[in-house]
């Protein structure tokens, strides 16, 4: 009887072990491969990603490749997105660019991510849009930035993590632009908090 009832309590830690292994809380590493420029690299949105992915469950590793002034296509054209991609795999490749609103940046949004896709097909890497946000300056413009994104991470079968969307809630709500920093455009400690908190709520809900 004693056997017995040791080879079931095996049997049900084991099976409990692996209903876990895919958890938040279980101890497997993501790899995130973030692409963009000072939207990103400002107060190292990689690093408050991992930190409130932790506060999750989530362990997060995380790489960045950022330049002033880049759009997506300017990564592609130096070929470093395609060097990384061909030493690591990732689990997330998360790219942005600046507001996107009009048509040539839409456009550039669109295809740049179907040439992210081309890379990363018949892998486990998922492409992930950051959207961001207008500069105050070009407030009016919120609308369109919000729509290309959502565009353009349909047409590529990508996961959107709304940032903007959430930004100019807040903003209509308050009418407080605090997550702005003084310049207007670069987001404030508190505007790149914000970012990562809804990146890591949209990869990980």
């Amino acid at each position: 009887m004693r056997i017995l009832f040791l080879l079931l309590f095996a049997i049900i830690y084991s099976f409990g072990c692996l209903e876990n292994s895919n958890s938040p809380n279980s101890k497997t590493i993501v790899k995130i491969l973030f692409i963009g420029n000072s939207l990103t690299y400002t107060n190292d949105l990689p690093k408050l990603v991992r930190l409130k992915a932790k506060e999750n469950g989530v362990i997060i590793k995380t790489k960045i490749i950022a330049k002033p002034n880049y759009a997506i296509v300017d990564h592609l054209s130096e070929g470093s997105i395609q060097k990384e991609l061909q030493s690591k795999e990732y689990d997330f490749i998360i790219i942005q660019q600046g507001p996107s609103s009009q048509a040539e940046g839409r456009e550039l949004l669109i295809e740049s991510g179907k040439k992210i896709n081309s890379l990363i097909k018949n892998t486990k890497t998922r492409l992930v849009y950051f959207m961001v946000w207008p500069s105050l300056n070009y407030y009016q413009s919120f609308s369109g930035v919000i729509k290309n994104h959502q565009d353009a991470a349909r047409l590529n079968n990508a996961i959107l993590c709304p940032v903007g969307e959430v930004w100019k809630a807040h903003f209509d709500a308050t009418n407080n632009f605090d997550y702005y920093s003084p310049d207007g455009f670069h987001p404030s400690l508190k505007g790149s908090k914000v970012a990562a908190k809804v990146i890591v709520k949209t990869l990980f809900k």
